[in-house]
């Protein structure tokens, strides 16, 4: 018999299962609250607690990960020597990248001659401190690690034009960085999974394949560059009986068997508001073999809506992705700045009160 109140990593595990659990599973994953101070107020004004605490008690999923220990790095450098800077969009900044590493690179000899990043630059045993902290309360907490985005890796570092102009012309150079790429992402996986000693739960991975529209590549250019990347990366995590949570945005219908074949466990992200991509069909053609996490919507409902309609969008998700279970709700992205509080409070109240269908 179900208990009344499962910890987060039973309830998460068990829906990942199709099992029932007592409410439907939350997370935020590659997600955030892009304006952070204006949630954190009204939830102080009409409920007395900040974020941080609001957060704490609803969702499932924490991420952690080792902590970098390799060559000191530059403002902005990360360890695969991609500069970034931040830019404004007013109410705070993003990312973007100023500096491509390998954009000047031409041949196979100038990607060998590259400092391609180690596992000796990360302690993989501060995990299971880490872990011990996240569940410190004596509440079990649902573990994931990042595991890697093998192309979107080799673009940042080569460019994006690039990338795409080395695919078409199969000039074999972002092969090159892909493999390179995936060969650290697997032994780094392979080296957190072994240090968490079963305590990690989900490894997220990620390559955004689709516009709003549809795939930013044909699907046999992706089959043949971009899939067994992903496939030898997910088939190290599945050895440790770990499960891949794969994020892309868009248009991915067309690619989601494929999705599938290559190891995912769940696809997250569920960009409804992209051409194509129904949260029925989804379910109706994968739902067996598949699970699902994110969905609500943060270009339409969220921003534009009223409470009442993200209340609305919320439970019509659950009650379709959710049927037998595999569905783990939370934002589609990131959560934009001039999002009204209300509604982002909307969203995770409705979740966590929701019939289970």
């Amino acid at each position: 018999m179900l208990r009344d109140k499962l910890s987060h990593r039973e309830r998460v595990l068990l829906a990942l299962e199709h099992r029932g659990t007592d409410r439907i599973p939350i997370a935020m994953i590659c997600s955030g609250v892009n304006e952070p101070a204006a949630l954190d107020r009204y939830l102080r004004e009409t409920r007395g607690i900040g974020m941080g605490e609001y957060f704490a008690h609803i969702l499932d999923i924490v991420q952690v990960h080792p902590r970098y220990i390799g060559p000191p790095l530059a403002p902005g450098e990360d360890f695969w020597s991609v500069v970034r800077k931040e830019v404004s969009y007013g109410a705070g900044t993003y990312e973007e990248i100023d500096e491509y590493p390998l954009a000047g690179a031409e041949s196979i000899d100038d990607l060998r001659a590259f400092r391609w990043p180690s596992t000796a630059w990360f302690d993989y045993e501060s995990i299971p401190g880490q872990i011990h902290e996240t569940n410190a309360d004596g509440v079990e907490r649902c573990i994931m690690i990042k595991g890697g985005n093998p192309f979107e890796t080799a673009w940042y570092m080569r460019g994006f034009e690039r990338a795409f102009i080395d695919l078409a012309t199969d000039s074999g150079l972002i092969g090159f960085v892909m493999e390179k790429v995936t060969d650290f992402y697997v032994a780094h996986t392979r080296k957190v999974l072994e240090a968490a000693r079963g305590a990690i739960d989900l490894i997220f991975t990620a390559d955004d394949i689709g516009h709003q529209q549809g795939l930013l590549l044909s699907l046999a250019m992706w089959r043949e560059h971009i899939r067994p990347h992903h496939a030898r990366l997910n088939a190290a995590v599945h050895e440790y009986g770990a499960r891949v949570i794969y994020h892309s945005d868009g248009a991915v219908m067309e690619a989601v068997p494929d999705l599938i074949c290559m190891g995912v466990d769940v696809l997250q992200a569920l960009q409804f508001d992209a051409a194509g991509m129904d949260p029925r069909t989804l379910k109706d053609a994968y739902g067996d073999r598949l699970c699902f996490e994110g969905g609500v919507s943060v270009q339409r409902t969220l921003p534009f809506g009223a409470p009442e309609d993200v209340r609305r969008e919320t439970l019509d998700l659950i009650a379709v992705l959710g049927r037998n279970g595999g569905y783990i709700i939370g934002p589609s992205h990131q959560i934009q700045a001039g999002t009204p509080p209300e509604n982002i409070a909307a969203l995770f109240d409705t979740a966590l009160s929701a019939p289970l269908p």
